[in-house]
């Protein structure tokens, strides 16, 4: 039978806790919202949805057709700029997606007979960029910079070495620096995913390679999303403008993919434009992140101290990681819940984002709702 084997697979998945499920989310929700990338709480914000309309309103429903023929507007125009400006990067390329982006960046720099040396701790993306490019991958420990070093010097051509800035599932931030300095020492470029970086870290949110003083180099490529922070949908890389032309003219996700709507480059542009008038939003992101860890250790939960806006809990299993979501929903606070394979390590968690716009009493509420549902 065609794809008998699939039935195999989720019976496999149900008895390892593992069957994933999708949950339709109404417009309004009584939930307290510690599930999603919303950072700085932008994503409803009046000026980022009215852009999204005037844009769609002006430009159309979609892009009508890639980057290249028909999806570049105006506002994709505008956005590179301004976003390349903000985060001190001499050009930006807008994807239709941030996993298009890592895609472009990984395949599109990493050619037959160079070197990918990739942290163990990479988002899927990153990790699917080196699948599909032409050079040969070799995964280092994570947050190793020796490790980095070594792999580097086992390589006599071109190496680029691909790292999140701050990794999804703990929260942990990579050292950059010492990153930057071990390519460096063998000619190596850098590309670095700062999907949770951006709007949280650096100064005003500018980033962790701004914060870093890798901003700007021309031995760097960074990644973004406009899906986090930014309230909007969308990535883009930023780097040095011989790099950006190459991905326009190499990247197959830039020239084969249908370019970014109109409404989500209105949105994110929106959304740029006020964080840079509203740089705080950055500071508090951080502090949110600060108590919900203080305070849930506090309570003796095990959590991980965050190095930007996401706070992991760990959980005693899979199972146990779903029912605790779960019962978490049921008192009224939406939490991730992260299970192998989406997990490196194969440790279960809880994940909380901790957003800017968070109140001293939703914060208090979330820590007393996640400690009493414990397992």
């Amino acid at each position: 039978m065609a794809f008998g084997w699939i039935d195999e697979q989720a019976e496999l998945r149900r008895r390892a806790g593992l069957v994933r499920t999708l949950r339709p989310r109404p417009a309004e929700s009584p939930l307290l919202d510690l599930a999603s990338n919303d950072y700085l709480g932008l994503a409803r914000h009046p000026e980022v949805t009215e852009s999204a309309a005037r844009a769609a309103r002006t430009w159309g429903g979609g892009a009508t057709g890639s980057r290249l023929v028909t999806g570049t507007t105006q506002l994709h125009a505008e956005l590179e700029r301004e976003l390349a400006d903000f985060c001190g990067f001499e050009a930006a390329l807008v994807f239709s997606s941030g996993y298009a982006a890592n895609l472009a960046a990984v395949t599109a720099l990493a050619p037959h007979g160079s070197l990918i040396v990739s942290d163990a701790g990479n988002h899927a993306s990153l990790i699917d960029g080196c699948r599909l490019a032409r050079g040969t991958t070799q995964v280092v420990g994570h947050c190793d910079p020796d490790a980095v070093r070594k792999a580097l010097q086992t390589h006599d051509g071109p190496a680029v070495v691909v790292s999140d800035t701050v990794f999804s599932v703990d929260g942990d931030a990579a050292p950059l620096a010492r990153f930057a300095e071990a390519c460096r020492e063998h000619g190596a470029g850098l590309v670095v995913d700062d999907a949770h970086g951006l709007g949280v870290l650096g100064d005003g949110g500018r980033g962790a390679p701004h914060a870093t003083g890798l901003a700007g180099a021309d031995d760097v490529v960074v990644t973004v999303t406009l899906s986090k922070s930014f309230g909007s949908q969308g990535g883009a890389v930023l780097g040095p403008a011989r790099v950006i032309d190459h991905l326009v003219n190499a990247a197959r996700t830039f020239i084969f993919d249908t370019g970014l709507a109109p409404a989500a480059a209105g949105a994110a542009l929106a959304a740029l434009r006020l964080l840079r008038r509203e740089p705080e939003r950055a500071a508090r992101a951080r502090t949110v992140a600060g108590q919900l860890h203080t305070r849930l250790t506090a309570a003796g939960l095990e959590a991980v101290r965050p190095d930007a806006a996401v706070v992991s809990v760990r959980a005693p299993s899979p199972e146990e990681a779903v029912l605790w979501a779960a019962d978490c929903r049921a008192a009224g606070l939406a939490v991730g819940c992260f299970r192998p394979p989406s997990v490196p390590d194969g440790i279960s968690r809880l994940r909380l984002t901790a957003r800017a716009d968070l109140s001293e009493g939703q914060i208090e509420r979330a820590v007393r709702v996640i400690g009493e549902t414990r397992p």
